[in-house]
């Protein structure tokens, strides 16, 4: 299978470790983050729904950016930036102070606090988001989550942003594991990056012409997913490792195992409301995890 040597790739949706408090553990992202780089992922995703991005304001972004470029990751080429606002104002705000910071693109959420809302509305508000950015924005990929903003991205909205802003809407990230809307997005729109999120729909996908991942199972085994991305290989380990985590709230599943593979429980906080696993459900995991990629090992 010939594929585009310029595609996407796989970019690790990177969790945001987390002092008790909330605050964030700047040393551990750096530590995290430059595992995942030497492991396999092409890029890091920050503020993405596995980092709890929403619950980052703009000081904790600004810090996190700052620390990672610091230690030598090249924003121009290895970062992208979440946004997660249901005001514009502040979606454009975490835009711009990840742009100007040098990112090299955007994982752009629809504004979720109001639901219902039409095509239309989302037309104008996207447009709006793009115009303010003026001539810095760049390689903004839609975000489809409808399981957690229950705003969708509909194909004839991509039609719209996409010839209304060329060059400027660059991809979609199809998370809603519904594989019907990735073959949708795939017709209508196959010269964008179409990635998906649902690892368990990323080979099959990619063979039919999808560009790869932004996921948060990248944060633990980047190189059990190339395969996926770089050559449309199922992977049965890959998925009964999805299906395990997907029995636990994701969030916290995929924070406790980045703290199992690095051997530090610290790594396993989360911010409120959101609740880290308790003792027993880490230890049923952690064993899961071990047998499910040993079995890939042997």
């Amino acid at each position: 299978m010939a594929l585009n040597p310029d595609r996407f790739g796989l970019s690790c949706a990177i969790t945001t470790p987390m002092r008790e408090g909330g605050a964030v553990d700047l040393p551990r992202l750096v530590k995290h983050a430059r595992h995942v780089l030497t492991e396999g992922c092409d890029s890091i995703t920050l503020f993405g729904t596995t980092g709890e991005g929403a619950a980052l304001g703009l000081p904790a972004r600004t810090a996190m950016m700052g620390a990672l470029i610091g230690a030598g990751v090249d924003p121009n080429k290895q970062i992208y930036a979440g946004i997660a606002a249901a005001s514009l104002h502040e979606a454009v705000e975490q835009a711009r102070l990840a742009l100007d910071a040098g990112a090299k693109g955007l994982l752009v959420a629809p504004p979720f606090y109001f639901k219902g809302v039409s095509d239309e509305g989302l037309y104008a508000w996207f447009s709006q988001f793009f115009d303010k950015l003026g001539a810095s924005a760049r390689n903004a990929i839609l975000y489809h989550i409808p399981s957690v903003t229950a705003v969708s991205i509909s194909v004839g909205l991509v039609q719209k942003l996409k010839t209304a802003f060329p060059g400027v809407v660059t991809g979609i990230k199809d998370s809603s594991g519904d594989y019907a809307s990735t073959e949708a997005f795939l017709k209508a729109h196959g010269e964008l990056a179409i990635l998906v999120g649902d690892e368990r729909q990323l080979a099959r996908a990619v063979r039919a012409g999808a560009q790869g991942s932004i996921c948060g199972v990248a944060n633990l085994v980047p190189h059990l997913l190339r395969p996926l991305v770089y050559e449309g290989t199922d992977s049965p380990v890959v998925n009964a490792l999805v299906d395990e985590i997907c029995s636990y709230p994701v969030l916290a599943a995929v924070k406790a195992l980045v703290g199992h593979l690095h051997g530090d429980a610290g790594y396993g906080a989360m911010r409120a409301p959101l609740e880290a696993l308790d003792d027993s459900q880490r230890k049923q995991l952690f064993a899961a995890f071990d047998t499910i990629t040993r079995a890939k090992a042997a």
